[in-house]
């Protein structure tokens, strides 16, 4: 099956749209936020590459020209920041000492539970970059000596995990001012929070766009230094 589908260029494009449209129509039928239509297609795909003994490189070799689109995707979430940028004006300085402590806490959750759990060091390196979008996490590990490849399933999971859990957390504990629920959902869930967060208002999707920004930016900062201190 693997040199069938090596003939395929596009096979991994076909396969991932595919899976991602199934996802589509499973959340309009029944609206839970369990039924993400990026987890249900990273199932399907997971399940297709499995029952049919397709290895991940060969899959790859089409499903790399999604991943092209990755940077200017989130590019484009510049489009709502700049309509809403009234707001940011008026919350810079609660937006910045916000995302600046959530990167702050993230790094030190990590950390806690990595030593209460005792993993080994590489695997922290990877988990480390987790909540920022797919190119800069790679890039952090790389740097810092982490797998990419666990890097990139950290983000995939803080996504999915912030983008169904979210909006739920923000109903118990009461959040309801817009800026609030979009630092909340951009910051720990950088791209995939933030298409929920556009889901829920112009303003939570802006202000989830800048905290990817933001996120991004202090995590290339401060994960280098804690990881020289720590290891």
């Amino acid at each position: 099956m693997n040199e069938i589908v090596s003939d395929s260029v596009f096979f991994g494009v076909a396969i991932s749209i595919a899976a991602y449209w199934i996802g589509e129509k499973v959340r309009e039928k029944w609206k839970l936020p369990i039924f993400n239509p990026l987890l249900i297609a990273m199932l399907i795909v997971i399940a297709v590459l499995f029952l049919c003994d397709i290895d991940y490189e060969t899959y790859h070799q089409g499903a790399q020209y999604i991943t092209f689109l990755l940077t200017p995707a989130t590019i484009c979430l510049a489009v709502p920041l700049y309509r809403q940028i009234e707001v940011l004006k008026k919350n810079v300085a609660a937006i910045v000492i916000s995302i600046l402590c959530g990167c702050i806490a993230h790094v030190l959750i990590v950390l806690g539970i990595a030593v209460l759990f005792g993993v080994e060091d590489i695997l922290i390196l990877s988990i480390l970059p987790k909540s920022v979008t797919t190119p800069i996490a790679i890039g952090i590990s790389e740097e810092i000596g982490g797998i990419q490849a666990v890097t990139v399933v950290g983000v995939c999971t803080a996504g999915i995990l912030g983008s169904v859990v979210g909006p739920t957390i923000f109903k118990w504990c009461k959040v309801t001012e817009p800026v609030a629920q979009g630092l909340g959902m951009g910051a720990p869930s950088h791209a995939i929070g933030t298409s929920k967060a556009l889901e829920m208002g112009e303003i939570q999707g802006a202000m989830s766009s800048l905290a990817i920004v933001v996120t991004g930016i202090l995590t290339v900062i401060i994960v280098p230094i804690v990881t020289e201190m720590y290891f």
